[in-house]
Order: structure tokens, then C-alpha cells, then sequence
């Protein structure tokens, strides 16, 4: 993650800058096509040669992260540099790292190690554009049973392991003790269920003598990251693996309860107030932070920004309330990701490494370094012991929950996400009713979706032909 403050907007843009990359991807092809014709032609093409740092073989690593994250990722660097002396891997840190990565494996001059988003996994894959991974996890040795499921499953597409976790992330309620004693709750008891969620955020919501809003118990549109996401507690889901189903009975139920906010509250004093508060997250500005928002669903990385942003803030975090009895420990899961493009010169070498940062000495000294938990079942006392997130153990137990949730594993997610946020601000706003908003998505994702698969379909046809 691009310091976490940053994560979610890069990630709004990751749509737009996967398509604009895709496009450039093929592009290249063309220019690669053609400079191998030249090649045919007997007009030799000069050859990237081996490099080495004091008669170590040189590898390269693109990363994503800067600021305290690329700082902990630089320290395992480091401590496998300082290792063995074969290899030394160069950490090379770059923004747009999607897009510049699918331009350098088209141009066939890629990296050896990249770090991805796991969301972006599906369409690197589509691409051929990454190289299997359980075929050097087997030479090495490394068990997939070592880490927890929901990790290996994002960075799984079709059958198939391109990349390895790194630094993984559940969500959770964080709500403020001080405002609920002051509302007359029990600071030390978060809602239970929706229900109770929605009466305590008409307790923890005030006016000031203009009818204004000055202070919001929960909205759904706070922070705005996950708007796909609110299906989930209520059972629904955005795919069944093999169709669209935004508009199931669960889905529908949920953005029902999204509209029950403009409704009570009123959509144009909701949509001033968020107007106040909204791309404000890394500062004591923050709506939670400043405690204009009193219950809010963020990520395992959120202690850390109370810590810098606002220290003296009475914090708490718990599972966030379902809508379905019994349906308990529900959480969003997402995670950073370490693949190993194809076209890579030094793919034996660069899993050498992946094998060391995937160890529970690496991945305890990454996670520690950017405060969030690793994607191994098994952790050392020392690092629950030593970790700042009061909460930490929570994030970890739930990212084993049974009813742990991802967005769906789909060559087209940036696309469907994208239907999905303008249809939320129409509910969220009064614009549009949740029945119109979700038939609208159904119909128009459910239309990409046939001819992404008829696509997938015609490729995999054309290779088996091919490989015949």
C-alpha cells in the first residue's frame, strides 16, 4: 500500500489508470511484434546484460510504497541483502506501478519482482502477463497451508497462484468511547447488530441551532472506500462465480438500509455535511479524528493514524454488526501482493527472495514496520507483544472468520466497482431509489460481464488450438 493514507484513492484510480494500461500494454506488443520481425531479419536487437553489486547478482524489485511503509519494506531488503551474498535485490519504489508494470513485461524488459495491489491481479493474469507461483513454492518447499486462506485466495485467479501476500488488512467498527458516554452509552459496549448500530448513531448525532448537522453517529458514506461492500453483512453478494448477482434479495436489502440514512437525516443536509469532511482521511482534520463521525468501518492500519492524528482520542473496535442473525464476523479482506512478472531474467533469484519475505521473520519485520498483521496463521508472541494496535489480535481472528468477504476475483472488478460508486452516490443522495439503483447495475454489469467471458472464452479456445 502506498502510505495507507493514500491507499484508497490510489485505488479509486486504479480503474481508469488498469484500462489506460492495458491498452498501452497491447500497444507495446505491436512495437515489440514489430522489432521482432527486424530481429528475423537478422538486424540484432542488443540484450539486456546481468548486473552485479560487488559480484552479487543484481535483481530489481518495483514497489509501490513510500514513507513509513517503503521504509519497512527497505528494512527486509536490507536484512536479505545483509543475508547471503549471491544476490542483492535493488528496491526500486514508483508511483502508476500497474500501468509502468504491463508497459515493461509487454516491452519485454521487465522487472524481476513487482509489487501489485491483489486486485489487480485478475487482469495481469489476463494478460499473461504474470508467472504461476506454485511451481517455485513446491521447489522451495513453502507450504500454502501456512498462510490464511483468504490471502492466498486474492492472489488466486482461475485455478491458478501469481502472487504471494504481503502485508494484509481486515476492517473492523472503530467507535468513539468519549461520545458515547456523552450520548449516555456504554462506552465499552459497540453495537451488537444493525439495528442497534442505527439506534445508537440517532443518539450519537446532534444539530447545532440552524438544524445543521455538526456531528454524524455512522453513515454508510463515510469514509467512501467500500461502497460495493455493504451487500455482505447483509448475506448478499456481487458474484456467484459464474454470474452477476447485484440483484439479490441481500444486495437489494442492503441498499435499502443505505437509503434509510438520506431519509432520516436528509439527503442535501447529508451530502453538506460529507461535503466538509470528505478527502481529509491523513489529518487531525479527519471526521473520525475530529469526532464528527462517532462510528465509522476502517482497516487494521487506522491505530496508527489515531496515534499521529489524534492521540488523546478514546478509541474502541470491534466486529462491525450484521444485518443477518447469527451471520457474526463479517469483514472485508484485501492485501499487497508480491508477483514475479513474465519475461522476469531472474525469476529463481527473485523467488529466492519471496521465499525470505514470505517467512515469518520477513513478513513480522514488514508488518511490524507498516503496523498492520501478517498473512500467516502462525505469529511469534513478540510481535502481538511489541504491537502498537491495541486491537491487533481482532483484525488477525477475523481475517479467519468463515464470513470473511473480498471483491470478486474478476477480470472486469475495475469496471463493475465503477458502476457501483455512482449508483451508491445516487442513493446516498436522494437521486434515486435503491430498487432502481440496483437493477440499473445488474443489467449493465451483467452485459460487460457476457462479453468478458465470451472474450476469456475465445482466448482459451485459440491457446488450446495452439498448444495442439
Amino acid at each position: 500500500m502506498a502510505e495507507t493514507a493514500t491507499l484508497h484513492r490510489e485505488r479509486k484510480g486504479a480503474g481508469d489508470r488498469a484500462r489506460a494500461g492495458f491498452s498501452l500494454f497491447w500497444a507495446v506488443c505491436f512495437v515489440v511484434a514489430g522489432l521482432l520481425c527486424l530481429a528475423g531479419c537478422n538486424i540484432l536487437i542488443p540484450q539486456p546484460r546481468d548486473e552485479y553489486v560487488n559480484g552479487r547478482l543484481r535483481i530489481t524489485y518495483w514497489e509501490k510504497w513510500t514513507g513509513f511503509e517503503g521504509e519497512a519494506i527497505q528494512r527486509v531488503v536490507d536484512r536479505f541483502n545483509e543475508k547471503q551474498d549471491r544476490i542483492y535485490v535493488d528496491l526500486i519504489t514508483t508511483s502508476q506501478i500497474d500501468r509502468k508494470a504491463l508497459v515493461a513485461i509487454a516491452g519485454g524488459d521487465p522487472p524481476d519482482l513487482v509489487g501489485l495491489w491483489s486486485s489487480g491481479i485478475p487482469q495481469f493474469a489476463e494478460k499473461r502477463a504474470l508467472m504461476p507461483l506454485e511451481p517455485f513454492m513446491e521447489r522451495a518447499g513453502m507450504r500454502r497451508e501456512d498462510f490464511t486462506d483468504v490471502f492466498l485466495d486474492l492472489n488466486t485467479y482461475r485455478g491458478t497462484l501469481y502472487g504471494l501476500p504481503l502485508t494484509p488488512s481486515t476492517a473492523a467498527l472503530h467507535w468513539n468511547k468519549r461520545l458515547f458516554r456523552e450520548a449516555g452509552l456504554d462506552p465499552e459496549r459497540p453495537p451488537r447488530t444493525l439495528a442497534e448500530l442505527d439506534e445508537m448513531a440517532e443518539k450519537l448525532t446532534k444539530y447545532d441551532e440552524h438544524g445543521r448537522l455538526i456531528q454524524v453517529g455512522f453513515t454508510p458514506s463515510e469514509p467512501g472506500w467500500w461502497h460495493w461492500s455493504w451487500s455482505y453483512w447483509f448475506g448478499g453478494e456481487l458474484w456467484d462465480g459464474e454470474e452477476i448477482t447485484f440483484d439479490s434479495p441481500g444486495n437489494l436489502a442492503a441498499w435499502e438500509w443505505i437509503a434509510s440514512y438520506p431519509e432520516k437525516y436528509g439527503a442535501a443536509e447529508l451530502r453538506r455535511f460529507q461535503s466538509g469532511v470528505a478527502g481529509q482521511f491523513a489529518s487531525p482534520q479527519n471526521a473520525f479524528f475530529s469526532e464528527r463521525v462517532a462510528m465509522v468501518v476502517q482497516g487494521v492500519w487506522m491505530a496508527n493514524f489515531i496515534q499521529t492524528y489524534a492521540p488523546d482520542l478514546e478509541w474502541g473496535a470491534a466486529p462491525f454488526p450484521s444485518a443477518v442473525p447469527g451471520f457474526d464476523n463479517v469483514t472485508i479482506a484485501e492485501c499487497d501482493s508480491i508477483c514475479i512478472p513474465v519475461g522476469a531474467r531472474h525469476p529463481d533469484e527473485a523467488f529466492e527472495f519471496i521465499q525470505f519475505l514470505c517467512s515469518q521473520e520477513g513478513l513480522e519485520l514488514l508488518n511490524m514496520g507498516q503496523k498492520k498483521f501478517t498473512p500467516l496463521k502462525q505469529v511469534s508472541p513478540e510481535f502481538l507483544e511489541a504491537h502498537p494496535n491495541p486491537y491487533i489480535e481482532l483484525f488477525i481472528d477475523l481475517a479467519a472468520s468463515p464470513n470473511v468477504f473480498h471483491a470478486p476475483i474478476m477480470s472486469m472488478w475495475f469496471e463493475y466497482n465503477d458502476e457501483i460508486v455512482p449508483a451508491f452516490d445516487m442513493v446516498m443522495f436522494g437521486r434515486t431509489s435503491p430498487a432502481a439503483a440496483v437493477a440499473r447495475v445488474q443489467e449493465r454489469v451483467s452485459g460487460m460481464w457476457q462479453r468478458a467471458r465470451e472474450h476469456i472464452e475465445r482466448r482459451e479456445r485459440a491457446e488450446a488450438r495452439a498448444a495442439q
